[in-house]
């Protein structure tokens, strides 16, 4: 059976830092000056330093945040996704074109996968990417959308998958989020919580049979029953409403503790862990009783991006991609609908 590898990644994030401005922004909405205090006190939990964003925080400038959020006047979901299908492909050009494909790398390429819940079109982002690297027009494309934040290990299972039925087959993933497309006008806390982690970014990665990177050894989804309502992302009419109930981590946390990944941890040097937000990371390190270090790429990724939804555990995969050595075996894991869990065992070649 074939292996399946993962030569590397390359990742990008849009110009403009806001995070700063999105804590005075969503502080200032609030009008409850209790929930004000709590919000100030979690966002200094947050653990988070930089997210990034394609709107600007500077008056008067293209894609204006203060001109597309306003109080009272929040754009509907038809704005939201005109400027999606504006900027998503100029973060996807920066993407792939940092993965440095050479011409024969680009003409070897057989499919194209891209993952993304934040904004769709068509022809989308697929048709893009064969047009900006000049892919064939034989190159098999799949969308694989709506999935939250396990994408990506959803894609490279299928990844794995093609290598397997076409050993000869080259893969070129993208997952690309712009979450920050999506923020609400809310009083409720928890809503407003929820965005707090939230930022825009994109990996391109390289999937092939070429032996470099990490192997691709296995994947299990896990899903955590009676957890349904604890993540949702719906289409509504003042753009996509996300429900991340607070719940979650010890949800996670219960789940974990209690699964093979507790028997079997021992015997992986790599975590390669969703930072979905401190609490997640957390409640992860503490259920399988890693060591303080274990997640170190996760938290530099969180501090550094903020969570990016399916583009957010190939950070992760890259970074850590950096200063692993050959053999070492490793767990990637990113959390989503359902509540689900979706793992990916890898060794180091």
């Amino acid at each position: 059976m074939t292996t399946a590898y993962l030569n590397r990644i390359a990742t990008a994030v849009p110009e403009h830092n806001v995070h700063d401005a999105f804590v005075f922004f969503a502080e200032k909405m609030l009008t409850d000056p209790r929930l004000r205090t709590v919000f100030r006190r979690m966002s200094s939990r947050a653990e988070i330093a930089h997210r990034y964003s394609f709107l600007d925080p500077q008056k008067g400038t293209p894609n204006d945040a203060n001109e597309f959020y306003q109080l009272g006047n929040f754009p509907d979901t038809s704005r939201r996704m005109k400027l999606f299908e504006q900027s998503a492909p100029v973060l996807m050009r920066k993407a792939v074109d940092r993965l440095a494909l050479s011409e024969e790398e680009r003409a070897s390429v057989t499919h194209v996968l891209v993952t993304c819940c934040t904004g769709l079109y068509a022809p989308g982002l697929d048709f893009e990417i064969v047009e900006h690297l000049g892919l064939s027009s034989t190159v098999e494309r799949t969308m694989i959308g709506f999935m939250g934040c396990y994408a990506a290990i959803n894609a490279l299972k299928l990844a794995r998958h093609i290598m397997r039925s076409e050993p000869e087959a080259t893969v070129l993933m993208l997952n690309l989020e712009l979450c920050t497309l999506h923020f609400q006008e809310t009083q409720e806390l928890e809503q407003v919580l929820s965005f707090l982690v939230f930022a825009d970014g994109a990996a391109a990665s390289l999937v092939s049979a070429r032996k470099q990177g990490f192997a691709l050894d296995s994947f299990k989804a896990v899903m955590v029953p009676e957890t349904r309502g604890l993540i949702t992302w719906k289409i509504g009419g003042l753009g996509f409403d996300m429900l991340l109930s607070g719940k979650v981590p010890a949800e996670l946390g219960r789940a974990l503790h209690g699964g093979e990944l507790m028997a079997e941890r021992d015997d992986i040097d790599l975590w390669a862990v969703h930072p979905g937000g401190r609490s997640v990371l957390d409640a992860v390190e503490t259920a399988l009783g890693l060591r303080a270090d274990a997640l170190a790429a996760s938290r530099e990724v969180l501090s550094r991006f903020g969570n990016m939804s399916s583009a957010t555990v190939m950070f992760v995969l890259q970074r850590i991609m950096q200063d692993a050595r050959p053999g070492q075996h490793g767990c990637a894991m990113s959390f989503g609908p359902g509540l689900t869990a979706e793992t990916m065992r890898f060794h180091v070649v």
